[in-house]
């Protein structure tokens, strides 16, 4: 299996341009704009559109209920268009404090609203009339005065990747995505993930190999790994603390099938009780070097292997620092990184790929 990596970017400066160029020349696969509640995921890869020519566009994530299905498709047709048919669509859900506070909509039947979305996504951009008859969009609106429309854009295929993290959402991926976009993940729990995945390929008839399997890691290259994964670990205790309500935060749930529910829900106590530095001791350290690539060229060496053993295609690599201060750092930590990489590319593995077989 080829490893590709991925680099969380914002093109907003003069500096976030240049590790975007820097990380096409190098043979980076693909950038990834997110969206949270400050800029939006789609335009900033128009701007790359005309400023890059072989890196793949990627949103990480659009969230759902954002815009209807059809505004969706629409931006999606524009950036196939405008990218050459560089442009992937990473949608997700959300959670409730986003989606309720920010946008005004109930966070409701996430997974369906999943599903119905990418149908509709599908009849869009695959240049056909546009009906549908879900329990959450039906279209045309029935009794009403809409007609089915056909897009009058050229159809285009638009690969489309699901961030999930819950057992019926990876099942969902599997299902009906060409990709997973995947976070929280420990390449040693790895069939936590990968297994609700496969169930829904084989249900579909297809296999895990039919998806590209990406997962966020952060890289920093240090001989500290201790104080390194410890100031990572920190960094979860917003996730566990204010990443979602008290009844409802998914990243906890995906680290609980993990082994590690007690220390999340200490966590969390902590942080809503208003004891932050107490909430970041009390993540542990293992979480903060399992989930990122941190030490010495051998030591990420070793991590990575084991993330393409686990079956894992793509890595959104998160590089250190801010971009407008530490941009000779990153450029230097990305060119690291991309030399390992095909060191890693270059080996048989250790074992046969076991993305069909691994439980």
């Amino acid at each position: 299996m080829t490893l590709r990596v991925g680099i969380t970017a914002a093109p907003f400066t003069t500096a976030g341009l240049e590790l975007v160029s820097h990380a096409e020349r190098l043979g980076v696969d693909s950038v990834w704009a997110p969206e949270f509640w400050a800029a939006d995921a789609l335009t900033p890869l128009a701007y790359l559109a005309a400023r890059t020519s072989t890196i793949r566009l990627a949103t990480g994530i659009v969230q759902l209920g954002a815009r209807t299905p059809a505004m969706l498709a629409m931006s999606a047709l524009s950036l196939q268009a405008l990218s050459g048919g560089r442009f992937v669509l990473g949608i997700g859900v959300s959670g409730p404090q986003v989606t309720e506070g920010w946008h005004g909509l109930r966070f409701d039947r996430p997974v369906q609203r999943t599903r119905e979305t990418i149908e509709i996504l599908r009849i869009v951009t695959g240049g056909e009339r546009l009906h549908h008859d879900g329990e959450i969009y039906q279209l045309p609106l029935p009794g009403g005065e809409g007609r089915a429309i056909r897009s009058l854009m050229a159809p285009a295929h638009v690969p489309i990747y699901i961030a999930s993290l819950g057992p019926a959402n990876l099942r969902l991926t599997g299902e009906l995505a060409d990709g997973w976009i995947g976070n929280s993940f420990f390449p040693e729990t790895a069939a936590v993930f990968l297994d609700p995945i496969r169930e829904g390929a084989v249900a579909a008839g297809r296999t895990l190999s039919d998806l590209d399997l990406t997962v966020a890691v952060g890289v920093e290259f240090t001989e500290d790994v201790e104080s390194a994964a410890r100031r990572h670990a920190d960094g979860y205790a917003f996730t566990f603390g204010a990443m979602g309500s008290p009844a409802t935060n998914f990243y906890n749930n995906a680290f609980d099938r993990q082994g590690y529910g007690d220390d999340v829900r200490a966590v969390q106590q902590l942080w809503l009780a208003g004891d932050h530095d107490a909430a970041r001791r009390r993540v542990p350290t293992a979480i903060g070097f399992g989930t990122n690539l941190i030490g010495d060229d051998a030591t990420v060496a070793d991590r990575l292997r084991l993330y393409r053993d686990a079956g894992i295609s793509t890595l959104r690599v998160q590089l250190q620092g801010d971009v407008a201060t530490h941009l000779d750092q990153q450029l230097a930590d990305l060119d690291r990184l991309m030399a390992l990489i095909g060191q890693i590319n270059t080996e048989s593995p250790a074992h046969q790929d076991n993305s069909e077989g691994r439980r």
